[in-house]
């Protein structure tokens, strides 16, 4: 009669193993329906390209379930941005090319640019990506992703203050830059 209660120990370690397997996977699938937009943005912010962004966050998933990264987050946007962030740098192009805008606006207008200013929006995204990346993104981080000062010095690696420096430079620059197409606009 004993053989039967031993049985019985021995599957309930096993029945109570992939019950948690199953809780895990539920937990996570949760994160990924909850958070994959917001790390796609981040990723995007950082590539402007959606095959790339979308390849961090497949990989950046995966990582995270495979090294069980994901159960200890303590704030999780920020951690996922964080992470994320980091993956698209990773990713990034090598040779970034920058566009330098007092070069730009010192030749003055071709016609592409001529087609450019018909359209504002595209102008002012354009301007947006033209910064430098330690203007532009947390520039991104903060319009695009509502996050604030702190979230995005969590995110950058940086002090909340250069943060603000940062976000306050980039929208000068733009308002600069675009007062003066303004002015080429309307004269």
């Amino acid at each position: 009669m004993r053989e039967a209660p031993q049985q019985i120990a021995l599957a309930e370690p096993r029945w109570a193993e992939e019950e948690e397997v199953t809780s895990r996977e539920v937990r996570f699938t949760s994160l990924v329906e909850r958070q994959a937009r917001f790390v796609f943005r981040v990723a995007y912010s950082v590539l402007r390209n959606v095959q790339d962004a979308e390849d961090v966050v497949q990989e950046m998933f995966l990582k995270l379930y495979k090294g069980r990264g994901w159960e200890g987050m303590v704030d999780e946007r920020a951690y996922l941005a964080r992470v994320a962030w980091r993956m698209a740098l990773d990713r990034r192009p090598k040779a970034y090319v920058e566009v330098s805008w007092i070069d730009a606006v010192a030749k003055g207008r071709n016609p592409e640019q001529e087609a450019i200013a018909a359209d504002w929006s595209t102008t002012v995204h354009r301007l947006i990506d033209a910064l430098p990346d330690e203007l532009r993104l947390p520039l991104a981080l903060s319009t695009v992703e509502e996050m604030n000062s702190r979230e995005i010095g969590e995110v950058m690696g940086i002090p909340e203050g250069t943060v603000r420096t940062r976000l306050m430079r980039a929208r000068q620059i733009l308002k600069e830059k675009l007062a003066t197409l303004g002015a080429d606009r309307n004269g």
